[in-house]
């Protein structure tokens, strides 16, 4: 893997037939550069990983952390999420990391219950190479997955509400069917208000799980719970990997649902490559 940007000493070093001068900018290679090919290609720990994927840090002297809401999502040249209904056929090992690191330092993974359905999710498991990082940041061993869903149907009998870590959060609406909402408590989930009528409101699921404690958020989708979330004005970063592949088809976007009024716009702020992959991370500018 390398990094593409932004451009530090090791990129401009990376680049063919360049070096970087003393003040971190592109030069021309002398007897002195590090040369290109020794440096260009390497495999990145998971403590790299988790050092450039790290949340910020609360302003200094507030010691608050606000809610940060990252997304993570997949897509191939031509647009498509998925592949037949799975994003692993998109995906690479690169990218698994990626997927894994994540999910490692979140405190909750927001899901639409769509993708748990054709995902078949699991509960999040501790990882001994995070252990050290999640003590260190406050955090339990695994992280809680929060299913956003209207009507809650879901299979209550899954390893997702019945053996997680951590108990399984159910964001509804406070209009949800009382036997449904009854069923979920009685697998061992927790069922979180989030909305007044049947849905979820974005911003009230954020701030509810901000109430539990929960500020470092990761969405994984799928691409009808992200359009809500950006248009609701919610998403503060999307980690975004492009895929090299092309599909065809009439696969869904990362994101679906209405349009918004006007683009928002999100700033570059990290690429990677590995095997013709790219993973970009952009921030609400």
């Amino acid at each position: 893997m390398r990094r593409l940007f932004p451009v530090t000493y090791e990129t401009a070093a990376q680049a063919p037939g360049g070096s970087a001068g003393a003040d971190g900018t592109p030069g021309r290679r002398g007897a002195g550069a590090v040369a290109g090919d020794a440096s260009a290609d390497r495999e990145w720990s998971l403590a790299d990983l988790a050092a450039a994927y790290a949340y910020p840090e609360p302003a200094p002297g507030t010691g608050a952390r606000r809610p940060w809401l990252r997304a993570n999502m997949v897509s191939t040249l031509d647009g498509a999420a998925q592949h037949e209904g799975h994003s692993q056929p998109i995906s690479n090992a690169a990218d698994m990391r990626i997927f894994g690191t994540l999910r490692a330092l979140a405190d909750v993974i927001v899901v639409g219950a769509e993708t748990v359905r054709q995902e078949g999710y699991r509960p999040a498991r501790a990882r001994a190479e995070f252990a050290a990082v999640r003590q260190t940041a406050g955090q339990g061993p695994a992280p809680a997955i929060a299913v956003v869903t209207a009507g809650l149907e879901l299979d209550f009998s899954l390893p997702l509400f019945t053996s997680p870590q951590v108990p399984t959060l159910i964001l509804t609406g406070a209009a949800a069917a009382p036997d449904r909402v009854a069923a979920a408590e009685k697998a061992g989930a927790r069922v979180v208000v989030a909305g007044e009528g049947v849905g979820v409101d974005p911003a009230r699921a954020v701030r509810a799980l901000a109430g539990l404690g929960h500020t470092r958020l990761l969405t994984e989708g799928g691409p009808r719970l992200l359009g809500q979330l950006v248009a609701a004005e919610v998403l503060d970063e999307l980690c975004l990997t492009l895929s090299p592949m092309l599909s065809a088809g009439d696969a869904q976007r990362i994101a679906g649902g209405p349009s918004v009024a006007v683009p928002r716009r999100f700033e570059l702020v990290s690429l990677l490559e590995e095997e013709g992959f790219l993973f970009s991370r952009y921030r609400r500018s």
